[in-house]
């Protein structure tokens, strides 16, 4: 099924469901302020996370400095590594300055033409590899099952 996909350049319609399970973000938060309370856990089926972790295997190459989504690497390596940083600016009589951007929830404002048309133009992806991906990112559905509300 993984190689059919890659060899099709489309995630099957059955992968691209999701089940959506709320969960109460701390114990003993009012269930019943349901926006603020809970967190959206997001259950994909097993062959879906198969062929997307095969395809980010072949895509990604991370950058030298990036700490997320590498093995070995975490918020305390990138942390270590930008004291360092500091520190040795210090020693040479350099003055440091550190900017910090909140791109939390960022992943949700992504416009998907906008990243497929960067794919196509700047990273070179084209076939295959890109009407994959096109099909990753559309026609998705999400179902929410009644009476799954659980506490943490």
């Amino acid at each position: 099924m993984c190689n059919a996909s890659l060899r099709e350049g489309m995630l099957p319609t059955s992968q691209r469901g999701t089940v959506i399970t709320p969960r109460l973000k701390k114990s003993g938060s009012d269930q019943a302020d349901v926006i603020c309370n809970y967190r959206p856990i997001s259950n994909l089926t097993f062959m879906s996370k198969v062929v997307e972790r095969l395809v980010c295997r072949q895509l990604v190459a991370y950058p030298e400095l990036q700490s997320a989504y590498r093995r070995g690497h975490s918020t305390e390596t990138a942390v270590l590594k930008m004291v360092t940083d500091f520190l040795l600016a210090a020693d040479r009589g350099e003055v440091t300055l550190l900017s910090l951007l909140d791109l939390s929830a960022a992943f949700d404002t992504v416009y998907h033409d906008i990243l497929i048309s960067r794919l196509y133009h700047s990273f070179g992806l084209r076939d295959n590899a890109l009407s994959w991906i096109k099909s990753f990112i559309t026609g998705r559905t999400q179902r929410v099952p009644v009476g799954v509300l659980r506490v943490l």
